[in-house]
C-alpha cells in the first residue's frame, strides 16, 4: 500500500490488512528502524520541467567504475546510477529541460568525464510505468 500511496494512514492499512493500527505503526517502525524500507517523495520530472529523460548507457576504462559512478552521482542531472554487468559499466537515468540540453548535457559532463569511453543514449518516448505499482 505504501508503495502506491507512500502517505497512507496507519489506520488505513490497518483496516484492509486486518490488524490494529498500532500493530502497524510498530512494524512500520521497525520497518524503517532497519532500513528495509524508506518512505520518500518522488517528484514527477515533467511536472517540474524536466521533459526530457534519457537512459545513458556508459562504457568505463576499467580501473575508473567507482570514479566515474561517483562523479555522475554527483550531478544534479542525474537521477539514479547503477553499476552493471553486459555491455555497459554504468546506466544513469538523467531528466533535463529538453533535448537541447540533453545533448549539451552529453557534451559537455559526460563526454568530459576522464575515465568514460563511450555512451549511448535513450531518450523516453513515453513511460508507462513509474515507481512501484503504479502504471500510467
Amino acid at each position: 500500500m505504501l508503495q502506491i500511496i507512500g502517505r497512507t494512514s496507519n489506520a488505513r492499512i490497518a483496516r484492509e490488512v486486518g490488524v490494529s493500527e498500532g500493530t502497524v505503526r510498530r512494524r512500520l517502525r521497525h520497518l524503517i528502524q532497519d532500513e528495509i524500507i524508506r518512505v520518500v517523495a518522488i517528484p514527477d520530472p515533467e511536472k517540474m520541467g524536466l521533459s526530457t529523460v534519457a537512459l545513458v548507457g556508459i562504457q568505463t576504462d576499467p580501473d575508473k567504475i567507482d570514479e566515474v559512478a561517483t562523479s555522475l552521482a554527483k550531478l544534479p542531472e542525474t537521477q539514479y546510477v547503477s553499476l552493471n554487468t553486459g555491455s555497459f559499466d554504468i546506466f544513469t537515468w538523467v531528466a533535463l529541460p529538453n533535448s537541447e540540453e540533453l545533448g549539451k548535457f552529453l557534451r559537455g559532463k559526460i563526454g568530459q568525464t576522464p575515465g568514460i569511453r563511450r555512451s549511448e543514449t535513450f531518450v523516453n518516448l513515453a513511460i508507462r510505468k513509474k515507481g512501484y505499482g503504479i502504471i500510467m
